[in-house]
């Protein structure tokens, strides 16, 4: 409250600023992040504290971490900034759909979900213009709460589901069940596998992703589940090579549907029990970017490829 009595609300640059001091931990992170310089950061946070007139921020030696006050005003203002962020996209949306929208998708769903999206796309909306980066989900996160990706499309396992920050928001658009990948000379091949009778594979070599996590846990907590901690033999990122290694008598497998490769004739897919849970995939975008019209039209496409 200024002196004079009247209340104001705080300046919205401000607010983003305080936003990303909190995602990011530091001034010159946030000015690195922002083009503004350390010095004009700290001014614009002082400025905001007169602002609401209250404390934002303690210094802990040459750093600064927010008071609860800040913690809390950081939780409002996601709110605040994605409710601005969603009225300027609706007005801005009055025709059809033009512009850029930069999607950040996981490999295994460039092909079967993404590109027949685009092709619907192109010939419905044709200004809308699509930049296609792949990523796994954790580096798509980070990069649409920085704004270098506008979409991502990501995954998670039902058993390992995916923690988001307060600013992004996903709609869930498919699912999948999940198989066990066996040589196909196994005498149970053909047959379903509950969760319990994984563990007959505790003395199996294991095969887990080398680089998202998620693969990783959900291997880790189906096997706890069967009474055993497996042992990863290999950790590699095609499911091309996962396959073949299966193929080769090297070790056996969790895979989503879209993962196993139904023409081998060295690997069979058991299906798993419904205690193992599913792959679920979603669209994630920042909390006011939904209305958009590029990105309406792009996560309707790929939503309806999904189903």
């Amino acid at each position: 409250m200024t002196s004079d009595g009247i209340d104001h609300l705080p300046d919205l640059g401000r607010l983003r600023l305080l936003v990303e001091l909190h995602r990011l931990g530091t001034m010159a992170a946030v000015a690195a992040s922002t083009g503004y310089g350390t010095s004009a950061v700290s001014k614009h946070l002082a400025v905001l504290e007169e602002e609401v007139g209250v404390p934002l921020l303690n210094r802990v030696g040459r750093r600064v971490q927010l008071t609860p006050a800040g913690q809390r005003l950081v939780e409002h203002a996601v709110g605040i900034l994605a409710a601005v962020e969603e009225a300027q996209a609706e007005l801005r949306g009055a025709a059809d759909p033009v512009g850029r929208v930069r999607l950040a998708s996981f490999f295994t769903a460039v092909e079967p979900v993404v590109l027949p999206a685009l092709a619907h796309l192109r010939e419905v909306y044709p200004r809308v213009v699509v930049e296609v980066y792949e990523h796994e989900p954790e580096h798509t996160a980070g990069l649409l709460r920085s704004g270098g990706m506008d979409l991502g499309v990501v995954y998670d396992y039902s058993l390992v589901p995916r923690s988001l920050p307060p600013e992004l928001s996903a709609r869930q658009f498919e699912e999948q069940p999940l198989f066990l990948a066996v040589p196909v000379d196994h005498p149970d091949a053909g047959s379903p596998v509950a969760v319990s009778e994984l563990a007959e594979f505790a003395g199996t070599g294991w095969i887990a992703n080398s680089r998202g996590t998620d693969d990783d846990e959900l291997v880790q907590r189906v096997c706890a589940i069967a009474g055993f901690t497996p042992r990863i033999a290999h950790r590699v990122d095609s499911l091309h090579l996962v396959n073949s290694l299966v193929g080769a008598g090297l070790g056996v497998a969790l895979l989503a549907e879209s993962g196993i490769e139904r023409n081998r004739s060295d690997v069979a897919f058991r299906p798993l029990d419904p205690l193992a849970g599913k792959r679920r995939s979603f669209l994630l975008a920042r909390a006011g970017q939904w209305s958009w019209p590029p990105i309406t039209a792009l996560a309707t496409a790929i939503a309806g490829v999904g189903r």
